[in-house]
């Protein structure tokens, strides 16, 4: 019997995997990848490992998740060393709890290895703490799109007047369902926002607003999916703590520490 690591690759800048995950990505015979893992991780698999793609867009799947979970048991029940690499973190809007649950139901031994979720990193990319002593002191992980036709059954209601951040995945087609939701259930229509777009990656670019204007400058923008949704006060702190801009344009890191005392 082999075994089967269900790793989380991190947010897109391959310097934020761990080493758990690397060691995993090294030591496996098969790796099966989604679609925004950063591929520079690939480079660090043995020459003779298996690399399968199973990349997933909005409305498109390359591979079903049934065959993916075929894939882990049947390479497992060979023998194989299969690491399942997804972005961000497996168990984190990541279906890894599905997967996890058939190796289990399979008597496959498996271990989950912890990733940086995109609902963390790509704020703190964009200058964005989602938790601050002064902004926020709760934080919310929300998904912004359900599972096929189902009825949204999220408690906007809690979400808008108990939560101060919300941290909301695959949201962008549904943003402005989402910007009514929460105004309809108390959320002030001046609450800062920001779209962080392919967040940690160099292509990463952010916008911000209110509940009352970001679906207008998103669509001015043209920004798509891969983009994390930031709603909350902590929003506000962008334009004291945008690093990462700074870093791009050629700043060192001493220029920053200076700048910062």
């Amino acid at each position: 019997m082999g075994k089967v690591y269900l790793v989380g690759a991190g947010p897109g800048d391959p310097d934020l995997i761990t080493v758990k995950g690397l060691k995993c990505i090294q030591e496996a015979d098969v790796i099966l990848y989604d679609r925004l893992i950063n591929d520079e991780l690939l480079q660090y698999a043995k020459k003779e490992a298996d690399l399968i793609y199973c990349g997933k867009l909005p409305d498109y799947h390359t591979l079903k998740q049934e065959t993916i979970n075929s894939f882990l048991v049947r390479f497992a029940k060979k023998g194989k060393v299969v690491t399942r690499l997804k972005g961000g973190d497996p168990f984190v809007f990541g279906r890894g709890g599905e997967e996890a649950e058939v190796l289990a139901n399979n008597d496959i031994p498996f271990e989950v290895v912890p990733g940086i979720t995109s609902g963390i990193a790509a704020p703190a990319y964009a200058g964005i703490p989602v938790t601050h002593r002064e902004h926020g002191a709760s934080v919310a992980i929300v998904t912004g799109h359900r599972k096929g036709n189902e009825e949204d059954d999220i408690r906007w209601d809690h979400l808008a007047k108990g939560v101060d951040t919300l941290a909301i995945y695959m949201g962008v087609a549904n943003l402005p369902y989402i910007c009514e939701r929460l105004m309809e259930h108390g959320k002030s229509g001046e609450t800062p926002v920001a779209l962080i777009h392919w967040g940690t990656y160099k292509e990463q670019r952010t916008i911000t607003g209110t509940l009352n204007t970001i679906v207008d400058i998103v669509r001015k923008e043209n920004i798509e999916n891969p983009s994390m949704i930031i709603v909350g006060e902590v929003v506000k702190l962008r334009e004291k703590l945008r690093w990462f801009e700074k870093v791009k344009q050629g700043e060192s890191y001493q220029d920053l520490v200076k700048e910062a005392f």
